[in-house]
């Protein structure tokens, strides 16, 4: 009928409907263009979409201007740090308008204080001391009763972010590939560039610089790069003790700390030199290497055979020349064989001698496990003179030390828990750590006598 025809055309149209319904028909409409797109855009594609970008290449524009761009906002971030004139600032600062404890005689602030000293630094050093001085800073710190804090904690905190940002910044403009992860060149780098301003390492011989920066970035990929991947997440070192105990170094000169503490040191000069003349002392036949004969001599050769033996299994690669026979330790994997001796207690250290201990590679120690490492003790023992032994009662005890959960087998986990795994390490490998645990209670009367 032409009048059905003709509304079926007006309708058709859109001219007849209302807004309501002009809307719905435009959505719908948008919504089928986009569909359509997605289908042709995927059926172009024809695989999964990359979710991998390319690094762009050395030399190109891109990558010219992404170094540029990481460039400006490292010196926009530089210049927002506070400088060593601030922070004297901000220290005379704080102690012009603190208050005196009574008891305690220390210098503490309240919170009126603390806006107080924040609107005069923010007026003589400027707003980038500002964010140091926000209620939730001001919250971190302990208070007395009458909800004051002490000014030296505080300023402390301020100078340590600062040193940790500056380190950060230092680290990022090393960071060729912008990953934020360090190469051992990259953090050789970041040492080499920290030597001037070390006060105990300023008159290191600048023939020795390339092989103390060597020896103190190892330590840093140790604990920092477990996995042994090559390179360390540059978070991870600026939160590890590694960093803290380098940066002990600016305190003072050399000639004031006490030859004991200088060795405890890893980064210490003398430290460095004492693993550099080690090595060297070992390799007999000056090869740059080791060699199984050669490390057996480690620490006046208290140090069992299979566990020399196990330590090339496991963490000594094999040479790429000669034959089954021609592996040997190289100076890096010599580094990390006496921080894990050096670290026995920490959780880097007890997983690389973990992994000597086990013999069979099963992740677990059994009772003829303790038995196999104990037996090069107890024959070191007894040609020491020493009274003799009973492998199962020392197998016994160390049951008993480390309690382990499943009493059938020994796990790293269960080393780690119990606290004493350092100390079970020691009785297994080396003569003079288990003298040490069997005479701990002598060792332990003599340590107490200078005290008195």
């Amino acid at each position: 009928m032409p009048w059905v025809r003709n509304l079926r055309r007006f309708i058709g149209s859109g001219t007849g409907l209302g807004s309501e319904a002009l809307m719905e028909l435009e959505t719908k409409r948008i919504l089928l263009d986009i569909f359509k797109e997605r289908q042709q855009r995927n059926a172009e594609a024809g695989s999964i979409p990359s979710f991998y970008k390319k690094k762009p290449e050395e030399g190109s524009i891109s990558h010219r201007v992404q170094r540029l761009a990481k460039y400006r906002f490292l010196k926009k971030q530089s210049e927002l740090l506070l400088n060593a004139d601030d922070l004297d600032a901000m220290w005379v600062c704080l102690r012009e308008n603190c208050v005196i404890d009574d008891a305690s005689g220390a210098e503490k602030m309240n919170y009126e204080d603390f806006c107080h000293i924040a609107s005069v630094c923010t007026e003589q050093i400027g707003s980038k001391c500002r964010r140091f001085f926000s209620p939730s800073n001001f919250m971190k710190f302990e208070k007395d009763e009458s909800g004051r804090i002490a000014i030296l904690p505080f300023y402390l905190y301020v100078m340590r972010t600062v040193s940790l940002t500056q380190a950060r910044i230092d680290m990022s403009e090393l960071d060729e590939d912008s990953d934020g992860f360090l190469q051992p060149h990259e953090m050789e780098a970041y040492i080499r560039g920290l030597i001037p301003n070390l006060a105990q390492l300023r008159d290191m011989p600048a023939a020795f610089v390339q092989m103390y920066c060597r020896i103190a970035a190892q330590k840093f990929f140790f604990f920092c790069d477990p996995h042994r991947r090559g390179k360390a997440c540059i978070k991870k070192i600026l939160l590890s003790n590694c960093l803290q105990e380098l940066m002990e170094l600016h305190q003072e000169s050399e000639e004031e700390v006490a030859d004991t503490e200088q060795a405890e040191n890893w980064f210490s000069l003398t430290s460095a030199q004492r693993i550099c003349d080690m090595f060297l002392a070992l390799d007999k036949d000056v090869n740059g290497t080791l060699s199984k004969l050669e490390l057996k001599e480690y620490a006046d050769g208290t140090l069992t055979d299979i566990f020399i033996e196990r330590a090339f299994d496991e963490h000594v690669r094999r040479g790429k020349m000669g034959g089954g026979n021609a592996r040997e330790m190289d100076f890096g994997s010599f580094l990390d064989f006496v921080l894990a001796l050096e670290n026995k207690d920490t959780p880097e250290g007890l997983t690389y001698l973990f992994r000597c201990l086990d013999l069979h590679g099963r992740g677990y120690l059994t009772t003829a496990d303790i038995h196999t490492l104990f037996r090069d003790v107890h024959q070191k023992w007894i040609d020491g003179g020493h009274y003799e032994l009973c492998i199962e009662d020392v197998r016994d005890e160390i049951w008993d030390m480390v309690k382990p959960a499943d009493p059938l087998r020994i796990t790293l986990a269960d080393l780690l828990s119990c606290k004493q795994g350092g100390t079970v390490a020691s009785m297994l490998v080396d003569i003079r750590g288990f003298w040490a645990h069997d005479n701990r209670e002598n060792l332990l009367q003599e340590e107490e006598e200078p005290e008195e």
